[in-house]
């Protein structure tokens, strides 16, 4: 027997916590005819008891379609994928980087143990990293992984999936941290042994978790855009093409791994090898940090990355156009460097030369830094810890925007289709994700706010299907969008 259920909405904001009760028509099928229909009004309360948050998640999205349809956007051709509403329908992963788990790592120095510590020479001051108990994945699940680590191992070494069995320690967090204060980037690890080397534990960092809300900020509004812009998102993922991405600011290797992971490849007919979907350039100024994230966070150690300056790889590195460059750059002192958004910098004038002239797609992390904090003697310290935000991204956004896309004209005077800047808040800590896009392939280049929320919104789902997210994009490309004029 399978129940289908199709729903009207009894009001018109998209906020789950707003809705108050929903008309719902259930109809059972058994043997390819309906019987018993049934119809009725349902209290906000009882839907959570009987379908549970997650179709209230659906209805959400569905509700946010049928306000849209009402609004300015009608006119556009929108192309929305709202899920059905059954129960046959996939049910989103769980997201152990869920903001819910955050106070197992938020914690103070008693809280953790310190698991390296040593002193940088490249600005960022005392470089240390603190790990904290994971109370995710449940001890339950832990042999499904060991049987995972060995396939895994008997892809690289045929023939010996027989000898070799692994063991699960545990799992934790691990947080980096620049002069005991500013939490750089946090990650959960998983430790593991082979039964047949005790003394030899390994730590694996846990690609599909991001904890970071920035993070998630970062990935799903600039994975949304680039799929917006005509760009075959669907081949990148499968390996059908390669998307070339630039990371600048390494941390824990968090952001650079979760693509990895999402981007699965294709084998070449040739030589049966896998191709990567993903060709990701990691640029980093400090070693410190790059081996900390190898020997306390479970980076990969196997990896290449540039540990050199940003503007320096920039400037030297001339053969490569990127699809897609994510900027997270800051110091000990929690500052993110002028000159890599200072707009007359060789920076962001080579930087120009380096994004796609059709799709290009930049994506920067934002907070306050060290130049705002005291914009008057006399304010409060309340009144200074907002005014940073406000002060500076403002600059930044600008200064991007009049070197990336200002007159359309990029990189050696080759035309795009018109470009533009948005940005949009990070929910539960003071960040904002800034993007850079070089145009959604429309002929009209006078682009308005709500053409591209429209636009950028409705590859939402799209993305969140094919990368298998376990958290809603939507989420965070709504709060506060904004376009820089």
């Amino acid at each position: 027997m399978k129940l289908s259920y199709s729903m009207k909405f009894a009001m018109g904001s998209y906020d789950t916590n707003l809705i108050s009760s929903i008309k719902v028509s259930k109809k059972e099928t058994e043997g390819g005819k309906e019987k018993n229909a049934v119809t009725g009004i349902f209290p906000r309360k009882l839907l959570c008891a009987d379908f549970g948050s997650k179709v209230l998640e659906e209805i959400a999205y569905a509700l946010l379609f049928e306000r849209m349809k009402k609004s300015s956007f009608a006119g556009l051709n929108l192309r929305w994928n709202i899920r059905r509403f059954c129960t046959v329908a996939t049910r989103r992963v769980l997201d152990e980087g869920d903001w819910l788990y955050s106070s197992e790592w938020w914690g103070t120095d008693s809280d953790g143990h310190t698991v390296l510590r040593s002193t940088s020479d490249k600005g960022n001051g005392v470089v240390s990293v603190l790990a904290y108990p994971s109370s995710r994945p449940n001890e339950i699940h832990w042999p499904e992984t060991e049987k995972w680590l060995q396939q895994s191992y008997a892809q690289i070494h045929p023939g010996q999936e027989h000898n070799v069995r692994f063991r699960i320690l545990g799992y934790q967090w691990r947080t980096l941290r620049f002069n005991d204060d500013t939490r750089q980037s946090t990650a959960k690890v998983m430790a593991a042994y082979q039964q047949s080397e005790p003394n030899s534990i390994f730590l694996m960092q846990q690609a599909h978790c991001l904890a970071v809300p920035y993070l998630k900020s970062m990935v799903s509004v600039g994975m949304t855009t680039i799929a917006s812009c005509n760009y075959d998102f669907v081949d990148a993922v499968y390996g059908k093409k390669q998307m070339r991405i630039l990371c600048i600011g390494h941390g824990g290797g968090s952001l650079p791994l979760f693509w990895l992971a999402k981007f699965k490849g294709d084998k070449c007919r040739r030589n049966m090898r896998k191709r990567p979907g993903a060709v990701i350039d990691v640029v980093e100024i400090d070693p410190l940090v790059i081996s900390a994230s190898i020997q306390a966070m479970g980076f990969p150690a196997f990896s290449v990355m540039s540990s050199s300056d940003a503007e320096k790889f920039v400037l030297n590195n001339c053969s490569n156009i990127y699809d897609m460059i994510f900027i997270d750059a800051y110091d000990g002192d929690d500052i993110f460097p002028r000159k890599l958004w200072d707009a007359d910098s060789p920076f962001l004038q080579a930087l120009n030369k380096r994004l796609h002239p059709e799709h290009g797609t930049v994506v920067v992390n934002l907070h306050a830094d060290y130049e705002a904090l005291s914009p008057n003697p006399s304010a409060s310290y309340f009144y200074q810890q907002l005014l940073p935000m406000s002060m500076q991204v403002p600059k930044v956004c600008r200064a991007y925007k009049d070197v990336l896309v200002g007159n359309g004209n990029y990189g050696g005077g080759k035309e795009g289709s018109g470009g533009f800047v948005f940005t949009v808040s990070v929910p539960w800590v003071c960040n904002t994700s800034m993007v850079v896009c070089r145009g959604l392939g429309m002929n009209n280049r006078n682009y308005s706010r709500d053409s591209i929320a429209s636009t950028v919104i409705s590859k939402s789902l799209e993305v969140e299907n094919i990368l298998n997210l376990p958290f809603s994009c939507l989420e965070y490309i709504k709060r506060d969008f904004t376009l820089v004029d």
